[in-house]
């Protein structure tokens, strides 16, 4: 059989295809689009308002859809891909319900700067208005947590809408951005022409950098005893990871990561102090505390990681890199701003540093403060600690896993005990800490990277927020490792009415929960369960070895907490240090 048959089409066969000027509907210049950008997979879920859609997919083989079983299973998984692959991730739902069902998993993007281009129906154009059967005004509702929306009312825009719709979400600060589609909009025909200009006045990010800031910032590091950089998610959104290395090695100044800048430099670096923050390390809280020079690169300065603002870095200079204008100066007053894409930015930054040569007793200081108060728990031969589970998990995949997490204990434990040593490696809801982002983000990620291991670590509460979307890694072989950290309570509320509520513990316990093993298995996934250490190494080496989707219940300590914890209203190094 020849490569060139209808069976095995060269991408540049198919890009010819899908160009093909041609009258046709709506729906169909949608689908077309879509694959003319690049898209590899949809994540949704079908309804009236979209059925001229899901109709266009019928036969149509080149374009992959994944039906979930609920909207925010879909746009998080959507989530996931983006995050992993680096590509803008799409999902589609119907209009009312279908589309305010997507809302929690938009503001969950928005507020992490994750491409995703959102497609929903509307009732037909004469309805809008009316309050027609599931009509709900979606670009309404969403406009405070999408990046740029639109309602489309001429089939002749959606080729110009969707192509702007992807360059809007993958530039700049990245960001969702929505597309809505009445009914009619998608029935209608025109002549299809493909579109591959953007002239979008007044959007114009900027990616390079005022040269006279970055000769200010050489020359504060010059001058600078005790420097810091604080690096954060943007590090790894504009792929800098490798930027970041040279700057961090040429200048020899150490560097914390945020929650989502972890993975954005290497664990094993001697340099790497860890995350910074409400449950950061002591040597990165003290770290930032007592620096005369902080860089972020990055980072938005979220109050997680700041603590008290009046008390944040208090003797320290300033340097904010962002591409966003907007964040710069808006939590912490700035002295060297510096507007760019972080990869830009560092590859014009490193020509101009040297290696920081006043601060070799700050060096040493760090390294002294690392070694005296790493990450610690109380272990166990009885009870299984969370902690053990995660250093388990890290030790038996070499720290080569993509780890999705759900938000809670389980998060945190992951965070401070898996080690990461590449960037796109850990997906987490960090800005929204979206119970329930966990399982369907990693059903993304898997497909954005069939190749590697992908592990999704929940909590008991957050599983069985998306638990049905265990169906689709049964019914399309997905094979993500499940481990859900069971201590049979809401456990991050649990320690926060512990140590700040005098012990008042109120509705937290999660008694009444499923055998997830059961529910594991009545979708079609295997299902094991642990409750000491022997039975956690078996049941993860069974799960490693098992070629499919599997769930694993570790059954944890329930009294548990996540330290270092620093308790709200207080500076970053008020921390507290727990037992260990």
């Amino acid at each position: 059989m020849s490569a060139q048959t209808p069976e095995v089409r060269s991408t540049e066969q198919l890009r010819e295809k899908w160009m093909k000027p041609e009258v046709i509907t709506g729906s169909e210049i949608l689908l077309r689009s879509l694959l003319l950008e690049g898209v590899e997979c949809v994540f949704g879920y079908p309804g009236g308002a979209v059925l001229y859609i899901y109709d266009a997919m019928y036969g149509f083989e080149d374009f992959k859809h994944v039906l979930t079983r609920h909207e925010q299973g879909a746009i998080h998984a959507a989530d996931g891909y983006a995050r992993a692959s680096g590509k803008v991730g799409v999902c589609i739902a119907t209009s009312g319900p279908g589309a305010t069902n997507l809302v929690t998993g938009i503001a969950t993007a928005y507020m992490d700067s994750v491409p995703l281009v959102v497609i929903t129906g509307n009732v037909a154009t004469s309805l809008i208005g009316t309050d027609a059967f599931q009509e709900a005004d979606i670009t309404g509702i969403t406009m405070p947590i999408t990046k740029h929306s639109y309602l489309v009312r001429d089939v002749n825009d959606l080729p110009r809408i969707i192509h702007e719709a992807f360059h809007i979400a993958s530039t700049g600060r990245q960001g969702p951005v929505l597309i809505d589609i009445p009914k009619d909009v998608s029935a209608a025909t025109t002549l299809f022409q493909p579109e591959d200009t953007i002239n979008l006045r007044g959007y114009n990010p900027r990616t390079v950098p005022n040269k006279l800031q970055l000769d200010k910032l050489a020359r504060a590091i010059e001058q600078a005893e005790r420097p810091m950089i604080l690096a954060g998610g943007g590090v790894i959104y504009s792929g800098a990871h490798e930027a970041l290395h040279e700057f961090v090695n040429k200048t020899g100044i150490p560097i914390t990561t945020t929650l989502l800048g972890l993975g954005g430099f290497p664990s094993g670096h001697e340099l790497w102090t860890g995350m910074p923050g409400m449950h950061g390390t002591y040597t990165s809280n003290q770290g930032i505390q007592q620096s005369d020079l902080l860089i972020s690169i990055g980072a938005r300065f979220d109050d997680r990681v700041t603590g008290k603002l009046a008390g944040f870095a208090p003797n320290a200079k300033i340097a904010h890199i962002d591409i966003d204008p907007a964040e710069i100066g808006k939590n912490v007053p700035t002295d060297i701003p510096i507007v760019g894409d972080v990869k830009t930015v560092l590859e014009m930054l490193n020509p101009l540093v040297s290696y920081a040569s006043k601060a070799d007793a700050w060096r040493d200081q760090i390294s002294k403060w690392k070694a005296e108060y790493p990450y610690r728990y109380v272990d166990s031969d009885t009870v299984l600690k969370p902690q053990w589970v995660i250093e388990m998990l890290n030790d038996t995949t070499k720290g080569e896993a993509i780890v999705t997490t759900d938000v809670g204990q389980h998060q945190m434990w992951a965070a401070q005990y898996y080690k990461f040593n590449r960037p796109r490696s850990w997906i987490t809801s960090g800005g929204l800490g979206t119970m329930g982002f966990g399982f369907p983000s990693a059903i993304g990620a898997q497909m954005a990277n069939p190749d590697r291991l992908v592990i999704s670590i929940n909590g008991d509460g957050g599983m069985q927020m998306c638990s049905q979307e265990l169906a689709i890694c049964a019914i399309n072989n997905i094979p993500v490792k499940i481990v859900v950290i069971n201590n049979q309570v809401l456990g991050m509320v649990r320690q926060w009415q512990e140590l700040i509520y005098d012990n008042r513990y109120s509705h937290i316990d999660l008694a009444g929960s499923p055998d997830f093993v059961k529910l594991a298995e009545a979708y079609g996934v295997k299902g094991l369960h642990a409750t000491n250490k022997e039975e956690a190494r078996q049941a993860w080496a069974e799960a490693m070895e098992t070629p499919g989707p599997v769930l694993v219940e570790f059954v944890v300590e329930k009294g548990e907490n996540v330290y270092p914890m620093v308790p709200q209203g207080s500076t970053i190094d008020q921390m507290l240090m727990g037992d260990a």
